[in-house]
């Protein structure tokens, strides 16, 4: 079987997992905003480049610059670092969807 052929059966077959029809969840994850960033970053420079960004919380959509606001560390040198923090702020749990 030619690449070609292997590749249209993969497509033939449809999504591997199906999506849900059920309520949408506002904000974005934090893991996919801090992803797309190099570090080591100070806040300030986070605040200008994604401070606008909603992100997912347990409380529901907060603007990353409000948490970033409550967050003691003046400088993220390593991602994990990061995530740490704004999870000390938000804490962690389900996040509340639409309905």
């Amino acid at each position: 079987m030619a690449d070609d052929e292997a590749d249209e059966e993969v497509e033939d077959e449809g999504p591997v997992v199906e999506l849900g029809e059920g309520a949408s969840v506002e904000g974005v994850p934090l893991a996919r905003v801090t992803s797309r960033l190099t570090w080591g970053m100070e806040r300030s420079a986070l605040e200008r480049r994604v401070g606008d960004v909603e992100i997912r919380t347990p409380d529901g959509p907060t603007e990353l610059a409000d948490v970033l606001a409550e967050v003691d560390e003046t400088y993220f040198e390593r991602r994990q670092e990061f995530e740490a923090s704004v999870r000390e702020v938000i804490g962690t749990g389900p996040v509340q969807t639409e309905e």
